[in-house]
C-alpha cells in the first residue's frame, strides 16, 4: 500500500471512531480506559497520528458495540505495510519518538543504512528473492531514514560494537560509503554515535540489539528483537533497567569524538582494500 493510501485509512479509521465514540457519549479519556490505553492513544487514533493496532481494534468494537466494524477496517485497509508484521509496530513509534537510543552489537541499524548496505543485509536474508522485492525493502527502509533529516527529527544516539565496523557488509566499497554516510551524519550533528571497542571485553547484556524511545505524551518504550520476532516493552521496571543497561554501555563506549575517527580510520582501510582489488 502506497504511503498516501496509508494515510488516508488511517485518516478513514480515525474519522469513524470520533464519529462512533460521539454518537455513544464517550469522551477520549473514558473511551481510552475502557480499551485500557490512555486518552491521548484515542486522539491520536482519531487525528491518524498514530497507526491503530489489531487488539485495540478488537477492543474498540466491544465496547463501542460495532459488530466487528473496526476490525475488520484494519485487516482491510490498514494490516499492509512495508515492514515485517513484528516490527511494524516499532517502526510507527519511532515517527512518534521525541528520544531514540540504540545499541547495535553486529548490524547497522536501519536508520543509519544507506541503500547498498541495507541491500546486502536483506539479499543475505533472502538469498532467492526477486529484485522487485529486494528494491521494495530499501525503499521502505529508506523512507524510514527520513525520519532522521525531518526538522522535528528525534534525537537520536546509537551505539556500535566494533563488530558493525569490521563485517565487510556489501564490500569494501559499500561499507568505506556506509561509514562515510555515518561520519557525515555525525559532523552535522544529526546524530550522536559512538563505538564499543573490542577492548571493552565483555559489556552488559552482550549480543542483544535494544532500541529506546521516548515520547512527549506517553511512557518509554524498549524494541527487542530475536529471529523473526520483536518485542515492545513498557513495563516501568524493564524500562529503567534498559535504561539503566544503555548508560552502562555508554560509560565504556569511546567518546563521540574519538568513535568518529574510529569510523573514518576504518572508512579509509575500506577505501585501500577497494582499490587494490
Amino acid at each position: 500500500m502506497a504511503n498516501g493510501s496509508r494515510q488516508a485509512a488511517w485518516e478513514f479509521f480515525g474519522a469513524e471512531l470520533k464519529r462512533r465514540r460521539e454518537d455513544a457519549g464517550l469522551s477520549q479519556s473514558v473511551l481510552g480506559t475502557r480499551v485500557f490505553v490512555s486518552g491521548g492513544y484515542i486522539g491520536q487514533f482519531e487525528q491518524a497520528i498514530r497507526k491503530p493496532q489489531l487488539d485495540v481494534a478488537e477492543r474498540i468494537d466491544e465496547v463501542l458495540q460495532t459488530d466487528g466494524f473496526f476490525e475488520r477496517l484494519w485487516r482491510k485497509l490498514i494490516k499492509d505495510q512495508p515492514f515485517t508484521e513484528y516490527f511494524a509496530h516499532a517502526a510507527e513509534l519511532e515517527r512518534l519518538a521525541t528520544s531514540i537510543c540504540e545499541f547495535a552489537p553486529s548490524v547497522m541499524p536501519g536508520l543509519l543504512q544507506t541503500p547498498e548496505y541495507a541491500r546486502a543485509v536483506f539479499l543475505g536474508s533472502n538469498p532467492f528473492a526477486t529484485d522487485e522485492y529486494i528494491e521494495e525493502l530499501i525503499r521502505g527502509r529508506m523512507d524510514r531514514a527520513l525520519l532522521l533529516k525531518d526538522a522535528a527529527r528525534p534525537a537520536y544516539w546509537a551505539i556500535l560494537h566494533e563488530t558493525v565496523l569490521l563485517i565487510p557488509v556489501g564490500g569494501p566499497v559499500a561499507m568505506a560509503q556506509q561509514l562515510d554516510h555515518v561520519a557525515a551524519m555525525m559532523r552535522e550533528r544529526m546524530v550522536v554515535v559512538q563505538v564499543l571497542p573490542f577492548a571493552a571485553g565483555a559489556y552488559p547484556d552482550m549480543g542483544k540489539m535494544m532500541k529506546l524511545m521516548e515520547f512527549e505524551d506517553a511512557p518509554p518504550t524498549v524494541y527487542t528483537e530475536a529471529v523473526l520476532s520483536g518485542n515492545l516493552l513498557d513495563d516501568p521496571t524493564v524500562v529503567k533497567r534498559t535504561q539503566s543497561t544503555y548508560d552502562l554501555l555508554r560509560a565504556v563506549a569511546m567518546s563521540p569524538e574519538a568513535s568518529l575517527d574510529l569510523i573514518e580510520s576504518v572508512s579509509e582501510d575500506y577505501r585501500r582494500c577497494a582499490s587494490t582489488t
